[in-house]
């Protein structure tokens, strides 16, 4: 499956994609999480969970690389789990510092969200992100998420103790955000 966006394809992900994914994920930059001190992702990890799904789509859930249109680079990846049928998905998004400023990862976002809105008819999207993580926060806000819980004092990063923040979309503040696009779900 590929999604396009404007600056952006979403593709399903490929095994010579994961030496990209390692470097993402041990970086605590792009990661944003401290979770593992020091990082100790390593290639054969992600071999082992690429060759573990059969393929990275399915309704349930999505991993994709996303690539810059243009160039063809990697720029990061993005993804969707937690889904429940026709209800809501949490999406997750890590990017290259390279491509930060760029409007890269929120093309990427929004080329998701509207797949997630449009094709399996959520009606609530969420993300999980850190206080301290001011580039994730302020992309979830430009896609018209909303914080709605806050776990205080709760992620230790570069000497800094931040907040676990969960932003939410609801379905009808997306279509609004979007009059180009209709929703063709009854209103509950």
């Amino acid at each position: 499956m590929v999604l396009e966006g404007k600056l952006v394809v979403l593709r399903e992900e490929k095994l010579s994609d994961m030496e990209t994914f390692v470097g993402l994920r041990n970086d605590l930059d792009t990661q944003a999480w401290s979770k593992a001190l020091p990082p100790d992702y390593t290639l054969p990890m992600y071999q082992q969970r690429f060759n573990e799904k059969k393929f990275s789509y399915d309704r349930s859930s999505a991993r994709f690389t996303i690539e810059h249109k243009e160039t063809k680079e990697i720029v990061g990846t993005i993804s969707y789990d937690e889904y429940e049928e026709r209800f809501s998905a949490t999406i997750g998004i890590v990017t290259a510092k390279k491509f930060w400023g760029q409007g890269l990862a929120f093309d990427a976002q929004e080329t998701l969200l509207k797949f997630l809105f449009t094709e399996l008819g959520v009606r609530v999207v969420r993300i999980w992100t850190q206080s301290g993580n001011i580039g994730a926060v302020k992309l979830a806000k430009r896609s018209g998420f909303k914080i709605s819980g806050r776990i205080r004092k709760s992620t230790y990063l570069h000497g800094n103790i931040y907040d676990n923040l969960v932003a939410d979309l609801l379905r009808e503040e997306y279509f609004q955000l979007h009059p180009e696009l209709q929703d063709n779900l009854p209103a509950i």
